[in-house]
């Protein structure tokens, strides 16, 4: 009787499923999508549970879909898969969540360049401030634009109402690769202007560049550099000729291989030094090779061998590694463009000390620029800690309560707040008003000493400790002091 039972529900519920509307490729889809679920179990098991559980389940798995008949298969969702019970070993407990993720480590998320940015990296002549290459058949350069090289001027006097001619103070500013700039003696026949590509002189042959000045702005940049006029002896011959310009653009293309294969020689020759940039002149006659080097190198051997590979003239120039961060580039760890690329010329050697005034952690990682020397920028604000560090009191000054003697710990000038902690509880500290310091100070000059700092603090909070794994040979790399 209860086998009757049973096999009348089970007609029944085939009956129903019989009368609904059939679609065979959704249900062949379902079929598909069971079976791969039903795969991944499978394998699931297989590398999770012992080999007696794998038989088990494997012979389950495989029961469930010897019946490969649309009409067995109701919707996915009502067939739930076994659960697989995981065996954790003593070995996966030590395991951490990290290691789930290492299979991602290896997926490339980077994408292409765009088309705009392809053509910044290919254009060979950004460094001479020219977002494209020139046209040799004109003489004034419509790519020029003062904004897009190293050391950029602004012509702020052509939006005054000044009538003065460049011919009244006839130098011209002329800019060639990266930073390099100089002054020339304009000739008195001609009309030159700001963006025109000009011939000047050499040693030897001549050069060519473009005029990045003129006029007064030339005067003051005079002024602002301590270059007396008289000292301007360079003459500049005459706007570049066709010819000129067509053989700029071929030795301009040069440099990149020739700084390459200059570099390659170098290793080669077992030479400690580093060939960081190379500037092609004009006519192509020679070039100057920039290279660092932490002590002195003979580079004799060096230049015999790129002459007689390049045939060509060849200049060497030896500059520190903030020259060559100035040259290369770069963005710094505030987000804006090098301050030794932009507008800074004039280094100053900058050391630890200026970092202890500063109430800095001297952790290399995070004083170092992109040189590997102490940010420039350290000196900036120098001055000024050390103005309103006279309104502080010394370290050497300790605050006596009834509680105990309050230590100096550190200071925040831009708040007026002073930070002490006590002698038995060092890991505690308190941020005193500096109003406040000052008034238990006179205190204790009159022999009176308060119940204790919190009551005149405003935030007590923990002392957090910095992690000093760092060495002094590290911040002797990276200071300036010899």
């Amino acid at each position: 009787m209860e086998n009757t039972t049973g096999e009348n529900k089970h007609n029944n519920h085939r009956h129903k499923r019989h009368n609904r509307p059939r679609n065979n490729q959704q249900e062949r889809n379902q079929n598909r999508q069971l079976k791969e679920k039903q795969e991944d179990i499978t394998k699931t098991s297989e590398q999770d549970i012992p080999a007696d559980d794998q038989l088990q389940s494997q012979t389950e798995g495989n029961a469930v879909l010897e019946d490969d008949d649309p009409d067995d298969i109701g919707n996915i969702s009502d067939i739930e898969p076994k659960k697989v019970v995981k065996h954790v070993t003593d070995d996966d407990k030590d395991h951490t969540q990290a290691e789930d993720w290492e299979k991602y480590l290896d997926i490339d998320i980077r994408t292409g360049l765009s088309p705009e940015s392809a053509k910044i990296a290919d254009n060979i002549f950004l460094t001479r401030g020219l977002s494209d290459t020139p046209e040799p058949e004109r003489t004034h350069c419509k790519q020029y634009q003062y904004n897009a090289c190293k050391l950029p001027t602004y012509d702020w006097i052509s939006k005054l109402d000044i009538s003065l001619d460049y011919t009244e103070f006839p130098i011209a500013e002329v800019r060639f690769k990266n930073s390099h700039k100089d002054f020339y003696l304009l000739p008195q026949e001609g009309v030159f202007k700001v963006g025109d590509i000009v011939a000047v002189e050499s040693n030897p042959g001549h050069d060519i560049g473009i005029i990045s000045m003129l006029g007064l702005q030339v005067k003051r940049q005079l002024e602002h550099k301590r270059i007396a006029p008289e000292n301007v002896t360079k003459k500049l011959y005459r706007t570049a000729r066709y010819a000129d310009i067509e053989e700029w653009i071929a030795t301009v293309g040069l440099e990149h291989e020739t700084m390459l294969k200059s570099r390659y020689t170098a290793w080669d020759l077992n030479l400690k030094m580093k060939v960081n940039d190379v500037e092609y002149q004009g006519d192509g006659t020679k070039a100057i090779f920039y290279y660092s080097a932490e002590e002195r190198v003979d580079f004799r051997e060096l230049i015999k061998i790129l002459a007689d590979l390049f045939h060509i003239r060849i200049e060497m120039r030896q500059i520190g590694v903030r020259q060559e961060a100035a040259r290369l580039g770069g963005i710094g760890s505030c987000g804006r463009e090098l301050c030794c690329s932009s507008w800074l010329t004039n280094f100053q050697s900058v050391s630890t000390n200026t970092a202890r005034t500063q109430q800095l952690s001297l952790n290399p990682q995070k004083l170092a620029g992109m040189c590997g020397k102490l940010k420039c920028c350290l000196n900036f604000e120098q001055d000024t800690y050390l103005q309103e560090l006279k309104e502080f009191p010394a370290p050497n000054i300790h605050l006596k309560t009834k509680k105990g003697k309050g230590f100096y710990n550190k200071i925040d000038i831009f708040k007026k707040i002073v930070w002490y902690s006590y002698a038995d509880d060092p890991s505690t500290i308190f941020a005193l008003p500096l109003e406040k310091v000052k008034q238990i100070i006179k205190m204790n000059e009159n022999g009176k000493y308060p119940d204790t700092l919190e009551e005149f603090a405003s935030v007590n909070q923990k002392k957090v400790e910095e992690g000093n794994s760092y060495s002094m040979d590290e911040l002797k790399n990276i200071s300036d002091e010899k």
